[in-house]
Parts: C-alpha cells; sequence; structure tokens
C-alpha cells in the first residue's frame, strides 16, 4: 500500500496542475504529452517487472521500481523545457510500472484467492485515497507555491515506502536460470511509440493522410505483427502468448483494455474542463472532483468485502461497465451553463462504475492462472489497462486538438485568427492566460475548448458499452482458498 500510493498520487496530483504546468512549458497543445510519455514507459515495463520478479523474487524489484521513480521524479521537478519534462514523465513511469504491477503481485504471494478481494478492495482504497487528496494536493501547492514541488513531493514518501518494505516486506527469493526478452521490449516500445506518435501527430503537426503519419501508422502495424512472431518463438517471452488460451485472460485483457482507455482518456481532461470552461482554480477543481473520487473509493472497498464474503466476482465488472458508461455519458452533457451539482452527480456514477471493475479483473486472472505465472499473469493484466490508457489519452488528445481546430475560426474572429498566424496554439497557454484574453475572444476559445471536450467523453461511451458486451464472456471460476506463496515453481 505504501508503494502503491507513491505511484497512485503521482497520477491525481499532477492532473489538477497539468494545465499551468504546460502552458508554462509549452502550451495546452502539448497537454496530452505529459500523461502519454508517463503511460507508455509504465506500460511497456509493466510485463518485464513481472518477469523479473518471478525469477528473482518481489522485494529487490519492488524497491528497485521505487528508485527509478524517485530519480524521474526529482528530474521532472527540476525540468526547464517540455521536451526535458516529457523526459522525465517517461522515467517516472518506469519506476511506476514496477510499483503498480508488483504491489498486486505481493498480494498474491501472501493472500488466498478468497481472501484476496479484502485486500485488493483496501488497494482500490488507496487509489481513492490519493485520488482524494491528489487534486486538492496538487491545486494547493500550484496556486500557493510552484508546480516543481508537484513532482518533488513525491521524495518523503518514495523513502518512507522504501523504509517500510525494507523492514516489513518478507517474501521467498527464488532464483532459476532465465534470460530477459529484451528483443520483445524493444519491439514492443517500438510498436507502441510509433502508433502514439501517429494518433498524437495526425491532424495537428501533419495531415492524417501525410507520408509521416501513413509510415508512423504502418512502421506501428508491422512492428505488432513482428512482435507477436518474436513472442511465439522465444524461449522466455516477456509476455507468452499462451496465456491468451485462458479465456478468464483473454477477456480480462481487453476489458482492462478498453476501461482504461475510456477512463484514463475521459478523466485526465476532467481538470482541463473545470479549471478552464468553469472558471475553477487549481485547488477548487480538485475539490469539484471528490465525487468521482467518493464513488470510485466506495465500489472498490465494498466489492472487495462483498467477493471475499461470497466468492463471485462476474457480475461486478458487468454491472460496472454499464454504469460507467451512463457516467461518461452524464459527463459529455456538461457545458459552461452546467450547476455543480449536476456535474458532481455525473462524476459520482462514472467513479461507482469504474470502481466496480478496475481491481477485480487483476483478481479473476490471478485465479485463473497457474502461481508460477503469477507475477506475469498480473503485470500483463496491468499491462493490458495501461495500454489502453496510453492510447486513450492519445485518442482523446488527438480529438481535442482536432475539434479545437475546427471550433475556434467559428466562434475567435478571423482578424484575430490571422493575427496568430492561423495556429490554434496561440490561444491554448494556461488557464490563467486565457482569462487575460479580451472578453470576446476569451468566450470564444472557452465555448471552443468546452465543445472539443464534449467530444472526447462523448466519445468515451462506446468504448464503455464495447466493454459491457464483453464483459459477458468473463467466466467465473470458484475463487480458490490457498496462496501456495513459497512452494517451488515446478510444484
Amino acid at each position: 500500500m505504501a508503494g502503491l500510493l507513491l505511484a497512485a498520487l503521482d497520477q491525481t496530483i499532477v492532473a489538477t496542475a497539468l494545465p499551468t504546468i504546460v502552458g508554462e512549458l509549452g502550451g495546452l497543445e502539448h497537454y496530452s504529452w505529459v500523461v502519454t510519455a508517463y503511460l507508455l514507459s509504465s506500460t511497456v515495463s509493466t510485463p518485464l517487472y513481472g518477469k523479473i520478479s518471478d525469477l528473482y523474487g518481489r522485494k529487490a524489484v519492488f524497491q528497485t521500481a521505487i528508485l527509478i521513480f524517485l530519480a524521474g521524479s526529482l528530474l521532472a521537478g527540476l525540468a526547464q523545457t517540455m521536451i526535458q519534462l516529457v523526459l522525465f514523465r517517461g522515467l517516472q513511469g518506469a519506476g511506476a510500472g514496477g510499483l503498480m504491477a508488483m504491489t498486486f503481485a505481493v498480494v498474491g504471494d501472501v493472500v488466498s484467492p478468497r481472501e484476496r478481494g479484502r485486500y485488493t478492495g483496501y488497494l482500490g482504497s488507496v487509489f481513492a485515497f490519493s485520488s482524494v487528496v491528489g487534486p486538492l494536493l496538487g491545486g494547493f501547492i500550484v496556486d500557493h507555491v510552484s508546480w516543481r514541488w508537484v513532482f518533488l513531493i513525491n521524495l518523503p514518501v518514495g523513502l518512507v515506502a522504501l523504509l517500510v518494505t525494507s523492514s516489513v516486506l518478507k517474501l521467498p527469493v527464488m532464483r532459476r536460470p532465465h534470460r530477459i526478452d529484451v528483443e520483445g521490449a524493444l519491439l514492443l516500445v517500438a510498436a507502441v511509440s510509433s502508433l502514439l506518435l501517429a494518433l498524437v501527430w495526425g491532424g495537428t503537426e501533419y495531415p492524417w493522410g501525410s507520408r509521416v503519419i501513413v509510415g508512423l501508422g504502418l512502421a506501428g502495424a508491422v512492428l505488432t505483427l513482428a512482435f507477436v512472431a518474436w513472442e511465439s518463438r522465444v524461449s522466455e517471452p516477456m509476455l507468452p502468448l499462451r496465456l491468451f488460451r485462458n479465456r478468464i485472460f483473454s477477456v480480462s485483457a481487453v476489458l482492462g483494455f478498453l476501461t482504461g482507455c475510456a477512463m484514463f482518456g475521459g478523466i485526465i481532461f476532467l481538470p482541463l474542463f473545470l479549471q478552464i470552461v468553469t472558471g475553477a482554480s487549481a485547488t477548487n477543481s480538485g475539490l469539484l472532483m471528490l465525487p468521482l473520487m467518493a464513488g470510485l473509493m466506495t465500489a472498490s472497498i465494498t466489492s472487495g468485502r462483498v467477493i471475499s464474503h461470497t466468492g463471485r466476482y462476474k457480475a461486478w465488472p458487468v454491472t460496472g461497465l454499464a454504469v460507467a458508461a451512463l457516467g461518461m455519458f452524464l459527463l459529455s452533457l456538461m457545458d459552461s451553463g452546467t450547476t455543480r451539482l449536476v456535474s458532481s452527480l455525473s462524476m459520482l456514477v462514472l467513479g461507482l462504475g469504474i470502481g466496480m471493475v478496475m481491481q477485480v479483473l487483476v483478481l479473476a486472472v490471478q485465479n485463473a492462472v497457474p502461481y508460477a505465472d503469477l507475477g506475469m499473469a498480473t503485470s500483463a493484466a496491468t499491462f493490458f489497462r495501461s495500454m489502453g490508457g496510453s492510447f486513450g489519452v492519445a485518442v482523446f488528445g488527438a480529438i481535442l486538438n482536432t475539434r479545437m481546430a475546427q471550433e475556434l475560426p467559428r466562434l475567435v474572429p478571423a482578424s484575430v485568427l490571422a493575427q496568430a498566424g492561423g495556429r490554434t496554439s496561440q490561444f491554448l497557454s494556461s488557464p490563467a492566460q486565457i482569462r487575460l484574453l479580451p472578453p470576446t475572444i476569451q468566450q470564444g476559445v472557452i465555448e471552443a475548448l468546452s465543445r472539443s471536450i464534449h467530444s472526447v467523453f462523448l466519445w468515451a461511451v462506446p468504448l464503455l458499452l464495447i466493454g459491457f458486451a464483453v464483459s459477458w464472456l468473463l467466466d467465473e471460476i470458484p475463487l480458490r482458498e490457498t496462496v501456495h506463496a513459497g512452494q517451488p515453481i515446478a510444484e
């Protein structure tokens, strides 16, 4: 829980600070880059951590992840340019991938699946706690100190996590001959990076039909096929394809991807909406997101306890995805005139839906695979959720920028656009700078952004509805009541 708090706090503490950070360093047209860099590196590193921990034991790998995360946090806090911030966020994400994967794998080592629901509920409450404290703390830091402390504050929390794990985490250390799949990792990084760059640059930096975008898309497809071919023949693959023969794993992977895509892709733009469209300060935007976090916390803890009591889990993701789809649709109806009560209720519904899904998928996967594959399967489940988040942020960022490019010419006088050289990015600075624009221009920019974020939320709804349909395919098998931790791998 101490390690997970570190990674989860960073996801949420940055959210309310992002509009100000990217406004100071490079403009809001780069908004999704800061998030995408973090998610991409944490996504790609997750399966590697799972594999290495299965070979060397969880504790040393877990602590290494903490140190990498702290190094990234320190450098991000000292970043002077947008490029530096994106690169250091990538290093930070490389540590966060290990924290996320190892937390649930460690629980799998010491707690039986039947009891695990209760503990994954507790871990879900850590997510919710960080979700409540993070936006408030991030907003307070931005409003009263400097955004750099959003990253530097991780250092004391990380040192506490290191001390706690060093003193109380007792796990068996297993070693065996091994081969780390470096080639597979490089192929995956190249494939995902190509596809994400195509999505982020398409329609903004380059036309969709340009050679650059088409080339990146083709490169991503070819590299993905090469990754699958390599994983099918290497002796110790980073992502074993045999896991997909397990129906519970396959369905959970699809659900994790879709839910991550909608969740990260949708929620990351909420602070942007609250700060620019409704005029909330960074601190207040954190307060306004409390209903979302309250719903997530309530559903996560409740589902964990009920699953431990009944031993049944399928109904939660089925119900949760339907509720989340409704919540995201309600968010898409918001505009500059939406009351605080309506927006709060919409966020509460979305939080309840997501809280019923995320932790349950990890539990189902852990219960369905042999103990020898526990770390790998857990990290793979986390991998697909993070991959969905990476693509969600990239796709929805592209939707936001494309829609802004369409709406600004309609809502801002042509003479003003001409003075800016026709580049809409000139108007996408920090929230404070947008408030300094002349009233007529300011109103046009705010309305354009409101319509653009509306499109983002609306496009997330079909993803959740597809997830709802797929969730009915999830098999439900009895939860084991034994742990098997510390037994030989062969057994």
